[in-house]
């Protein structure tokens, strides 16, 4: 019997909210290559443009490059509007400033599915998570809650309280999945076009063919499918 749930299909638009450049092509991009395929609207939102994320080259330099890597990945995919926030990549502070630049983007955005990155202390297998991934992933959860009233931020645009869900991609607490049987190959396209990125990185990280299909080939097998990504589905 599968433990994954599918995820659901009643919305139209989604705003994906992480804090670098290459966090949702890990995994979660092939999921939303087949909602764009649907016909559904996909906004990304960025909170920093990754500058601090190459060590041999300086922020100046890397910020530009990995946003254009970034609007390229997006574009493989489905996604044309790529926003960045540009809070300082390595230590995004979780705190009323991103909260409000959060709540703003989804009173803009109007989105029903907020996909986020993982808050949780670790991720799946016990790797430990970075203060980046869990401030945004926690900021994000709060910012939903502020959009949707309207007497907090009341500079930040008229309220909005039609997100329904939050998928946070990479969690251990996994509770659905999306079956990427046909758009894995999408998916690990968009983190390729991470190249200077996964030059610098090394490692299995580095190897998009190999990393991502194992790990869709092991979700699929929790939700009967050849294939699949998953998500802890929170209700809002």
């Amino acid at each position: 019997m599968p433990d994954l749930e599918p995820m659901p299909t009643d919305w139209q638009r989604a705003l994906a909210i992480v804090a670098h450049p290459d966090d949702l092509e890990y995994g979660a991009s092939a999921a939303i290559a087949g909602w764009t395929d649907a016909g559904k609207t996909v906004t990304y939102l960025l909170a920093s443009r990754g500058e601090a994320g190459i060590d041999s080259m300086p922020p100046h330099e890397s910020g530009p490059l990995r946003a254009a890597e970034q609007i390229a990945a997006a574009a493989i995919v489905g996604v044309d509007v790529v926003e960045f926030l540009d809070h300082p990549d390595g230590v995004i502070e979780y705190g009323l400033p991103l909260r409000r630049d959060l709540a703003t983007a989804i009173r803009r955005h109007q989105p029903e599915l907020i996909v986020t990155i993982n808050h949780h202390p670790s991720f799946p297998g016990g790797f430990l998570n970075m203060a980046d991934h869990r401030n945004v992933g926690n900021a994000t959860l709060d910012a939903v809650r502020d959009a949707a009233n309207r007497w907090v931020f009341t500079d930040a645009g008229e309220p909005w309280s039609g997100v329904r869900w939050v998928a946070v991609a990479g969690s251990p607490l996994a509770t659905h999945a999306v079956d990427v049987t046909e758009t894995l190959d999408r998916g690990i396209a968009s983190l390729k076009e991470h190249a200077a990125y996964l030059a610098a990185l090394g490692g299995p990280m580095a190897e998009p063919e190999g990393f991502l299909r194992t790990i869709a080939e092991q979700t699929g097998e929790r939700f009967g499918t050849p294939l699949a990504a998953s998500f802890e589905l929170i209700p809002m």
